[in-house]
């Protein structure tokens, strides 16, 4: 009788210690799974009028970002890694309103005047650090990328003007996020084409870009700031039929006017792209190709001048 129970009580035991295994994912050191990565996670940042909605928190390493462009307007993101100690709370007091103003300037026709009024931007904010982001996404579309990110305080914005040319930053389209020191578990992408961009060469691509699914690299091999004081980046543009390719050109360039002022030019569509990065880094985009005519391009000026406009087009298989 007492063996019976025994033999009871060790089977109840085993089937207990079975569902805690099933309802935790228990493993034996022998028998260990693989990390699950969070490439399968969506990390989403929405914009739906003139805002950044999204994660406060982000794991430092490589993290994909969707962004979905629910807006009517054309948008990106840029990620900016702050020096120790500021925020947006310093940005909002000693960063916006200087652009604001040397931009209404500009706008006035006063140039010289808005570009001296860019001289009283705080010294600190020469130490921010652009760490890349998504590029520019047509309206009511989405678009992804993956970059890399160090620890620390980061402002995320998107700068392009309102048809008045006020930066959708001063009107509210920015977010601090903070990346932790948990580690990411997203792996470095595989990419199916290469582009490398310098001051030297411009804009190199490496492989062929074919109808369907690309994940497209971004190698970084050298970083200056150019005459509009940032450094350059890679944005992907369908071209319909109607688009004039020298209006685009001169769309990318901030210090214009009309520079990057809402609406695009006509016939071009953003698909998305890597924002700036430092020098000897990588980011990755995603992107789906039908037939057609395409471009990269870098938010410079004059970037055919610089071989920062490569034109190419997308076959049929």
């Amino acid at each position: 009788m007492k063996t019976d129970v025994f033999f009871l009580k060790r089977q109840q035991a085993i089937i207990i210690f079975l569902g805690f295994c099933i309802l935790f994912s228990c493993k034996s050191n022998t028998d260990k799974e693989e990390p699950h990565f969070s490439s399968k996670k969506r990390i989403v940042y929405n914009t739906e009028a003139m805002e950044i909605l999204g994660p406060d928190t982000l794991s430092s390493g490589w993290n994909t970002i969707e962004y979905v462009n629910s807006s009517n307007e054309t948008h990106f993101i840029v990620f900016e890694k702050y020096p120790e100690g500021k925020s947006v709370v310093d940005t909002k007091a000693e960063v916006f309103p200087v652009f604001d103003k040397g931009m209404t300037l500009i706008n006035e026709g006063n140039t010289t005047a808005g570009y001296k009024a860019f001289d009283s931007l705080p010294s600190w904010y020469f130490d921010v650090i652009i760490t890349g982001g998504v590029g520019l996404t047509a309206p009511q579309s989405s678009s992804k990328s993956t970059i890399k990110l160090d620890p620390g305080t980061y402002l995320l914005e998107c700068y392009v003007k309102m048809p008045n040319g006020k930066f959708h930053s001063v009107m509210g389209m920015y977010k601090e996020v903070v990346v932790t020191t948990e580690k990411s578990l997203e792996k470095e992408p595989i990419p199916t084409v290469t582009l490398e961009i310098s001051n030297e060469k411009g804009i190199v691509n490496t492989g062929e870009v074919t109808p369907g699914q690309h994940i497209i690299k971004v190698d970084f091999l050298d970083q200056k700031l150019h005459e509009h004081f940032l450094g350059h980046d890679v944005h992907l543009v369908k071209l319909e039929a109607n688009a004039r390719v020298d209006s685009l050109a001169a769309w990318m360039n901030w210090t214009s006017s009309t520079g990057l002022t809402t609406p695009v030019p006509n016939g071009v569509i953003f698909m998305g792209g890597v924002e700036e990065m430092p020098s000897g880094n990588a980011g990755f985009f995603y992107a789906n190709f039908t037939p057609g005519s395409y471009a990269f391009i870098a938010e410079v000026p004059a970037p055919e001048r610089k071989g920062m406009l490569k034109r190419f087009t997308v076959n049929n298989k």
